[in-house]
């Protein structure tokens, strides 16, 4: 069994069909999603989308693209969504250069707010972070002077000084439909030597679909596509692959229950 550990229900990509789209994944394997977070004035639908199914789960944040939307959004305030039972993380917060849709200085300061609601609330907070490596490794190493706290790199495409920062740092290192694309040699070389007990899987769903989807749109079902391909890039079996990524997911989303036997 497989766990997406994230993926976007509420996008309207998924509305009309959302009942059947969570079915496929099941009937694929994938034996929970967490549907993320990318603007706290959606806890409302988030919530609902967890609560009608017993396999999905969410975050709550706002997504570096939108800090400039929501940066006044307290510690208090995530601290207090999050005691929701089915909210099982922050974010996605950070830093994205590429796009650049918030200031820099806003978005900094947004996604440091996050990290102190991490670190209060012992949730992991879930990063983004696009052509920011230098700037996301400083503020991880300060953040975490100030005290630990649980975060993972998700959809990981940056550099091997980021991946190896963050976990220096204790972080995981999530892969998503990018490592399955013909011109990702040089991530598929980062994520062989990411400890296999620090590896997650996700789709990034409606976006990013693996191999050999890729150019539809992306769904929970197919992370077992981006599983595959990390297994073989780690010589495992995919079964093995799929062992130790839902391990990994329900060490870090410590507060979800373990998957019945």
């Amino acid at each position: 069994m497989l766990i997406d550990t994230h993926c976007h229900l509420d996008f309207p990509d998924f509305a009309p069909e959302r009942d059947a789209v969570v079915a496929r994944a099941k009937a694929a394997g994938v034996a929970r999603m967490i549907t993320i977070s990318t603007f706290v004035s959606r806890f409302d639908l988030y919530r609902e989308i967890a609560e009608a199914y017993d396999n999905v789960w969410f975050t709550i944040g706002t997504h570096p693209h939108q800090a400039h939307e929501e940066p006044e959004v307290s510690v208090d305030d995530l601290v207090r969504l999050s005691q929701h039972p089915r909210c099982i993380g922050l974010g996605e917060a950070g830093l994205d250069y590429h796009y650049d849709k918030a200031p820099r200085d806003t978005a900094a300061r947004v996604f440091r707010t996050h990290i102190a609601a991490a670190r209060e609330t012992g949730l992991p907070l879930v990063i983004h972070a696009r052509d920011a490596d230098d700037d996301v490794a400083t503020i991880l190493r300060d953040e975490m002077g100030k005290g630990a706290f649980k975060a993972l790199l998700h959809c990981f495409t940056a550099s091997r000084m980021l991946a190896e920062t963050g976990l220096e740092l204790g972080l995981y290192v999530s892969f998503s439909g990018v490592v399955t694309f013909k011109n990702s040699e040089e991530l598929r070389a980062i994520a062989k030597d990411v400890p296999l007990e620090r590896i997650l899987v996700e789709t990034d769903a409606p976006f990013l679909a693996p191999v050999p989807y890729r150019g539809k749109r992306n769904e929970p079902a197919y992370v077992a596509s981006t599983a595959g391909v990390l297994a073989q890039v780690k010589g495992i079996s995919a079964d093995d692959m799929a062992r130790a990524t839902t391990q990994n997911a329900l060490r870090l989303f410590s507060k979800m229950p373990p998957l019945a036997p």
